[in-house]
């Protein structure tokens, strides 16, 4: 089929290279436009754009895709079909019309559960114990389309949001092939979507501070949600004032007990407010990754310490 392809992270980068590798005509690659990154703000492409541009691929990056002049070219390519995969932009109906069979994405839940754009760091911060993958037919609504394939996935009581975006992202990159050949022979027209709508929505800085008043199990949850990124985090008071650390690995402890906040022992156990959570990955703000028995050596936390 002649495709054009529509994605930006990480996530979608498995898809692109499944749909290469099963023989399609992958014939233009859209992506958020590069964003200065680093020390020196250099301007960088996204994980697709810089794929893409390695397997020869155009690459478009419009600023809007709700822009005229970025609509006519789209319709120009002429493709039969186009696989969306965390995007980041909204698609009008012009785009969504625009290829001869449709436009389909996948998508990180178990629809209509977690509609919008941080479907799987919410289902661990909710303490889900399954989630999936589906694509779908596009429409106007947000991932409101009828489902055309699905695969379920556990979510295990270590994942982060790294490990499990990355299962996702490959079990779904591997749903394509089956999915574009029901559409191309016209033996698929979906499943409507049942049930009541939950909404993933964007994760916020404001929310990444862990509350250690809540239960264990919810800190637990909180903490592997945001990891690596934007990663939870917590003071501590240092020599120099409040210093910020992210925690980026936990895990629910069975041993000991505080008032929440309260360093427990050397193992950074930490009193909820019910249960006990220990980190597993830490990091002080301007550092690097490690363990906390690393990071205790430099930045004393003595039992009995209270971070807030």
């Amino acid at each position: 089929m002649r495709l054009a392809f529509m994605g930006t992270p990480d996530f979608a980068v498995p898809s692109l290279a499944e749909l290469i590798a099963s023989g399609h005509d992958v014939v233009a690659v859209y992506s958020q436009p590069p964003k200065p990154r680093g020390r020196g703000q250099k301007l960088t492409p996204s994980p697709v754009h810089a794929f893409a541009e390695t397997m020869g691929l155009p690459v478009f990056t419009p600023a809007s895709m709700k822009a005229a002049d970025a609509i006519e070219t789209f319709r120009g390519l002429d493709v039969d079909a186009a696989c969306v995969v965390a995007y980041g932009q909204i698609l009008k109906t012009e785009v969504l019309e625009a290829p001869r069979l449709g436009c389909f994405n996948l998508h990180g839940s178990l629809l209509p559960r977690w509609r919008g754009a941080a479907p799987i760091q919410r289902a661990i911060m909710a303490g889900d114990r399954q989630t999936g993958v589906q694509i779908m037919r596009m429409s106007e609504g947000l991932d409101e389309g009828p489902i055309l394939l699905s695969e379920i996935l556990d979510i295990r009581p270590d994942d982060t949001a790294a490990s499990l975006s990355e299962r996702m992202a490959h079990t779904g990159a591997s749903l394509w092939p089956r999915a574009l050949a029901a559409i191309e022979r016209g033996g698929v027209s979906g499943t409507a979507q049942a049930g009541e709508p939950t909404y993933a929505r964007k994760i916020t800085p404001a929310e990444a501070r862990i509350d250690w008043t809540r239960p264990a199990a919810e800190v637990d949850a909180h903490i592997r949600g945001l990891s690596p990124f934007p990663g939870a985090w917590f003071e501590a008071v240092g020599p120099d004032g409040p210093v910020r650390i992210k925690a980026l690995m936990s895990r629910v402890s069975q041993r000991g007990e505080g008032i929440p906040g309260e360093v427990l022992d050397g193992a950074l156990r930490i009193a909820c407010g019910d249960g006990v959570v220990r980190l597993l990955r830490v990091q002080r703000e301007g550092r690097s990754a490690q363990a906390p028995e690393d990071m205790l050596r430099g930045f004393a936390l003595p039992p009995g310490s209270l971070v807030r």
